[in-house]
């Protein structure tokens, strides 16, 4: 069998190494237009912050490795079109251009970074994108050589990136267009986090919400000058666009393919695509949100790894369901932990609930332990039926330890009343006597049903 990936990050390389490992006399060939294969995009901003010195660190697996599984891998070799009568993909390589055939697709393309409508955005060679190896590397050298950065957004990464930049000493002024950072929590938490990050604040950096940036100026291909639209102007050695992400699924959709009603491109439980023999997965496909039901983007480099998978399992002829996901998330910024699972409490609105919550705010150990912090924990459920929808934490470092406790609850459609009779681990270094989830859980208990 002769298998083609077009794309070979996360999602495409996870299934390249599977499918050669279940048959491993079929060809497998990947196709990028990047100048790397199989890394993590995740890890850029602890580059970037020096927690490792190497950027090969990043890699997951290189060219040799993996032709040495017998897997062929083409660097900067982009696949411009899909022939799906013909099994052909049309793919551009060294000013030149070559079909390929295939007998199982995999469309595994990502995601890239969204450029917001900025005047002479494109004119700058110190404006940066936070996605590929040469992103980390450039925004490495040349932070080393400024004072100050510009981040635009304040999403994890670009939370991760502020983190990074004061850490090397620079001031960072971040713009976010929303009137909160990090917006993909409900309003509550994100406002504890500005609050919790500013008390860390020792006049390294500061949030400009609100603002939409509207114009670049410089001199000398170098922006010196960041304007906003109410006029705001910020003095800057470098820029940092970090406003979100876009699934390519320009090949696929020119090709026929359908998307879903999220834009990225339908796929059924199998990673199937509308067309037979074709799958996709990674941040260029949609999920099911198990929670809501719903069709959803959320692109994450765990579910991308989970997806590569099971699409190389059923295109190797295997029977494997993708269930869905839950948007489970963590990420750190000036020692606060941000995590999350399932619906947030507007999220839930959305999706036809009537949901009910309860912020709990404890510390994540025994007070007299030392090193204890505080965890600031919101918990959503509705108020019909009782079923748990989600949850948020913030603080310490074991904020993430409660969410990951949450998640097997929501996986199984579990209610209120069912999870509080789990039976957390206790000892004075991990936890309360009892754990802030089940303080949640007992509040939550009085607001449902009523």
């Amino acid at each position: 069998m002769n298998i083609l990936i077009i794309g070979g990050v996360a999602a495409g390389a996870k299934a390249a190494s599977k499918i050669k490992r279940l048959l491993p006399d079929s060809k497998v060939s990947i196709y990028t237009d990047d100048s790397h294969v199989s890394y993590s995009s995740c890890g850029i901003p602890y580059y970037v912050e020096g927690n490792f010195e190497d950027y090969q660190s990043l890699l997951v697996r290189s060219v040799e490795e993996f032709n040495s599984m017998g897997i062929d891998v083409y660097l900067k070799s982009k696949v411009i079109k899909i022939l799906i009568p013909q099994k052909q993909v049309l793919i551009c390589s060294n000013d030149s251009a070559h079909l390929a055939d295939y007998d199982k697709l995999i469309i595994a393309t990502g995601a890239r970074p969204i450029i917001p409508k900025i005047e002479n955005v494109a004119n700058f060679r110190n404006v940066y994108t936070v996605r590929k190896i040469e992103d980390a590397i450039n925004i490495k050298n040349k932070m080393q050589t400024v004072k100050h950065a510009t981040i635009i957004g304040s999403g994890y990464i670009g939370l991760e990136m502020l983190e990074a930049f004061v850490k090397n000493g620079l001031k960072v002024t971040v713009i976010e267009k929303n009137e909160k950072i990090i917006s993909i929590f409900d309003d509550d938490m994100s406002e504890l986090i500005m609050n919790r990050l500013n008390e860390e604040n020792l006049g390294n950096f500061e949030f400009l919400t609100g603002e939409i940036v509207s114009e670049f100026l410089g001199s000398n291909s170098e922006v010196h000058t960041v304007k906003t639209l109410s006029g705001k102007e910020i003095n800057t050695g470098m820029v940092v666009i970090c406003a979100g992400v876009i699934p390519n699924t320009e090949i696929a959709s020119e090709a026929g393919i359908v998307l879903g009603e999220s834009g990225s491109i339908k796929v059924n439980k199998l990673m199937q695509t509308s067309v037979e023999n074709i799958y996709a997965c990674g941040d260029c496909a949609e999920k099911r949100h198990i929670v809501s039901g719903r069709n959803v983007w959320i692109p994450l480099g765990s579910t991308a790894n989970k997806e590569g998978r099971c699409a190389a399992m059923n295109a190797a002829g295997i029977f494997e369901q993708f269930e869905g996901v839950l948007g489970s998330a963590v990420s750190r910024c000036m020692n606060t932990t941000m995590s999350m699972t399932g619906l947030t409490e507007k999220q839930a609105i959305v999706a036809g609930f009537n949901p009910v919550s309860v912020r709990v705010d404890k510390s994540d150990r025994v007070g007299y332990m030392p090193g204890a912090g505080e965890i600031y924990l919101k918990v959503i459920a509705d108020k019909v039926t009782g079923l748990l929808l989600g949850a948020q934490a913030i603080g310490s470092i074991g904020a993430d330890k409660r969410i990951n406790s949450l998640t097997p609850a929501l996986l199984a459609h579990m209610t209120v009343d069912e999870y509080s009779n789990n039976d957390l681990t206790y000892s004075p270094p991990y936890s309360t006597t009892i754990d802030p989830l089940l303080n949640a859980m007992q509040v939550l208990r009085s607001k449902i049903g009523k």
